[in-house]
């Protein structure tokens, strides 16, 4: 993935030059143990041990201090030109590079709304300003937040196109998956064979496997991040899913419904087609109303007023979340000004913002209805990534 990590450096700088910050460092250690989110996108899938710093420069300048051990792979991934290795401190190295730039500013991961800005721990944050002490660097530290989440969350096209191949792929196993459910089925025999379809592939869960895929059958199933339990589909039900898989280190968030036709209908009852059409159509209102510049609040303001004007309870969550590298993929929502966001609904969305845009309503006696598609915003509008479900699917 090295190419598309040179890409994505290419494009903090460009950032940089956007937002007008001379410099910006990632500063980590021991980075099995845990690492920047923000690694994956700058430097790869390697790790780094001793104290290290990805330095980008406004000018352009890409410079990668790490231990003397840690760089000959850094300089092979061919991503910083410029790799300097250290034995006893980091300190003087660092301090030779900021006083040759002589930045104004200095970005650092830390955020307090955005987790994946949010990535230099608080004691590598006072070892690093220790470094900065008794210079006039230490007065020219800002947040990094505003670069990161740009960075994140405008894909580029080869990102699109990973993120693309992996909802292809979630599609594909719910195809198979829908050939295989029947009344009698267990929720957790539903996902167990389609664990088995993502070890088929070799791919893994787009979150933690415990609830991907998340399988509700039935009114009485919990709803939520939860395992698939023991809960038996029988016929005169709804089936819920949200899954995806995580393919070439980029995910899918889908949901999906089936209804099982109870003997003697041809068609699903009213209360039941009445609800999916009714989540449909928010779904749709909340995507119509996706374009550049408009804020996440605005865009789940039109999906939620939609619920609740067919008559349904308001969902207790956001209408919709960053996709990428992670199911939940940057800073911004599409959301309710509620305290919890933080200012994260209020960030206008942008050309290449990949979203999955979810929400959904209760059917008393016949079980729960979610939608989930995953669009691409786009200078016109947005687009779905992947074919859309318009319909219930029948069994």
């Amino acid at each position: 993935m090295s190419n598309l990590v040179l890409e994505k450096v290419n494009q903090a700088l460009g950032l940089l030059q956007e937002k007008e910050i001379d410099l910006w460092i990632t500063f980590v250690r021991e980075t099995s143990a845990g690492g920047d989110p923000v690694l994956p996108l700058i430097f790869g899938d390697g790790d780094l041990t001793w104290q290290s710093a990805l330095i980008l420069s406004r000018s352009g300048e890409r410079s990668a201090l790490v231990g003397r051990f840690d760089a000959p792979a850094v300089e092979a991934a061919g991503v910083y030109p410029t790799v300097v290795g250290y034995d006893e401190s980091l300190r003087p190295e660092l301090l030779r590079v900021l006083e040759r730039l002589a930045p104004e500013s200095i970005a650092l991961n830390y955020s307090p709304d955005d987790v994946l800005a949010d990535g230099l721990s608080h004691g590598l944050y006072q070892v690093l300003m220790g470094y900065l002490a008794g210079t006039p660097f230490a007065e020219r530290v800002i947040s990094a937040a505003g670069v990161i989440g740009a960075l994140r969350c405008r894909k580029t096209s080869g990102e699109v196109a990973r993120i693309r191949a992996a909802i292809q792929t979630t599609l594909d196993i719910y195809a198979r998956t829908f050939d295989q459910v029947q009344p009698g089925m267990s929720e957790a025999e539903i996902a167990a064979f389609m664990h088995g379809q993502i070890d088929e592939r070799g791919l893994g869960p787009a979150w933690h496997l415990d609830h991907c895929p998340t399988v509700n059958a039935g009114p009485d199933s919990p709803v939520g991040h939860v395992g698939a339990g023991a809960y038996r589909i029988e016929r005169g039900q709804l089936l819920h899913f949200d899954f995806g898989v995580q393919q070439d280190g980029f995910c899918a968030d889908l949901q999906r419904m089936v209804y099982f036709l109870a003997s003697g209908e041809s068609a699903p009852p009213e209360p039941v087609q009445r609800g999916f059409d009714a989540a449909l159509h928010a779904l749709q209102a909340a995507v119509a109303a996706m374009k550049p510049g408009v804020r996440g609040v605005d865009v789940d303001a039109a999906g939620r007023a939609a619920v609740v004007e067919a008559g349904y309870p308001e969902y207790k969550h956001a209408t919709g979340h960053h996709l990428g590298r992670l199911a939940h993929d940057g800073g911004g929502v599409l959301g309710p000004a509620w305290e919890r966001y933080g200012d994260t609904p209020f960030r206008p969305l942008e050309v290449g913002h990949v979203y999955a845009v979810e929400l959904g309503l209760a059917v008393p006696g016949y079980g729960y209805i979610g939608l989930e598609e995953d669009v691409v915003v786009t200078d016109s509008g947005a687009e779905y990534v992947g074919e859309p479900q318009v319909e219930l699917v029948l069994r």
